[in-house]
């Protein structure tokens, strides 16, 4: 198949970017008639449960002062530092990331992700025909909000099963790529986990540089995982870094989704013009934060445990589900995508699943939008997040198998 944009894939990716709204609002509307049927479990959001760092409050307390000053938008000179060493010791980089002139503070990496999408928009040289913004389905929602805020029609790729739920580039022709300004992708997936391998990365950036768009790379979850440490979009992308630039959070790596700490890094031309548009309308993170994160990207040994913690709880889920819905144990990330087509669809399950065992979940079609053909690749599917302790986890994933058997 191969993915160009006709008039019906304009209108099937346009709910994309065309009025988004969250999927937790719509799941809260979807459970609002019922009651839990048990204690509730809340396996729907995927925010960190587990402890944060024991430095985060002394860090905050010996800066507690820099709370009287405005942040410079592109972060104190140690958390550019910070983050370019760390970078260089995670990923066999081409080079070591320049601090100065690559690597930028973000609020957390969500505001980061929307934003480049307008400095794409305005940074690539001009495009054939209307500009587009291509991204997996199902994808992150700021995704979407970042197309239609730049104004670019958004241009949905199937992250299905059968393509290793990553999205087809043999799917993708000249016409489409000739007006792509950027590309969104995550490696490890949110929500299947699937992980980009080295040659997959390498030939995406190898049409970015050929077609002159950028590469969005999400790797927020780079740091969780349970086999081999997933790599990054950076490592394919030359010395230079030419048309790439990896986003990276705190949020998942250090359990501090509250602390809002993230940044930008890679295609020094591009990361100048992305500077530009967040020095007039992004929101500056504040230093002590930012001498938090200094701490956090300068130790390991809480994001080891972290791992460990996961790991335990993947375990658990090996154990309880075996090969039931559909289950593999994911290459990254903290969610398991369970199909439930045979019970009913996602809507059904999620409701079923909250009425009679107590655990919220969230429909995978509330994670996706409509393709062309008007099927949904989410449908079918729960995303379950696995944040809670390892006790209340395999007490939901029994509720599940028990509900469904």
């Amino acid at each position: 198949m191969v993915i160009s944009a006709t008039p019906h894939a304009a209108q099937g990716a346009s709910a994309a970017g065309g009025g988004p709204r969250s999927p937790f609002a719509r799941l809260a509307e979807l459970i609002a008639p019922y009651e839990p049927g048990k204690t509730l479990i809340a396996m729907s959001l995927g925010e960190p449960q587990h402890p944060i760092p024991a430095f985060v409050g002394p860090v905050l307390a010996r800066h507690v002062n820099d709370f009287g000053r405005y942040p410079i938008a592109k972060g104190i000179e140690p958390f550019r530092a910070a983050a370019s060493a760390w970078l260089t010791r995670r990923f066999a980089l081409p080079r070591a990331v320049d601090p100065d002139t690559e690597v930028l503070v973000l609020n957390g990496s969500r505001e980061g992700l929307f934003l480049a999408a307008l400095a794409a928009a305005r940074a690539v040289p001009p495009r054939q025909g209307r500009s587009a913004i291509l991204m997996p389905n199902p994808f992150y929602p700021a995704y979407g909000a970042g197309a239609q805020g730049a104004d670019c029609e958004p241009i949905l790729l199937p992250a299905t099963r059968a393509n290793g739920f990553l999205p087809d580039l043999d799917a993708l022709d000249a016409a489409t790529l000739s007006r792509t300004v950027a590309f969104y992708l995550a490696s490890p997936a949110n929500p299947q986990g699937a992980v980009a391998s080295p040659e997959y990365c390498a030939r995406l950036v190898r049409l970015a540089q050929h077609y002159g768009f950028m590469v969005l790379a999400d790797e927020c979850y780079s740091e969780i995982y349970t086999r081999e440490a997933p790599g990054s979009m950076l490592q394919a992308a030359g010395p230079g870094f030419a048309n790439v630039v990896a986003f990276q959070s705190l949020s998942k790596r250090s359990n501090l989704p509250g602390l809002r700490v993230g940044f930008a890094a890679g295609d020094a031309g591009f990361l100048h013009a992305f500077h530009e548009l967040r020095n007039v309308a992004a929101p500056q993170v504040p230093v002590p934060l930012q001498q938090v994160a200094v701490a956090a990207y300068h130790d390991e040994a809480h994001v080891e445990e972290n791992r460990r913690l996961y790991r335990l709880k993947f375990d658990l889920a090996d154990e309880i589900l075996g090969g039931r819905f559909g289950y593999v144990r994911p290459a990254g990330g903290f969610c398991l995508w369970l199909d439930v087509s045979a019970h009913g669809g996602d809507e059904a399950a999620t409701v079923k699943l909250y009425r009679e065992g107590g655990v919220r979940v969230i429909p995978g079609s509330y994670l996706a939008r409509p393709q062309a053909d008007g099927s949904n690749p989410g449908a079918g599917y729960i995303r379950v997040a696995m944040v809670q302790d390892s006790e209340t986890t395999a007490e939901g994933l029994r509720r599940l198998v028990e509900t469904f058997e």
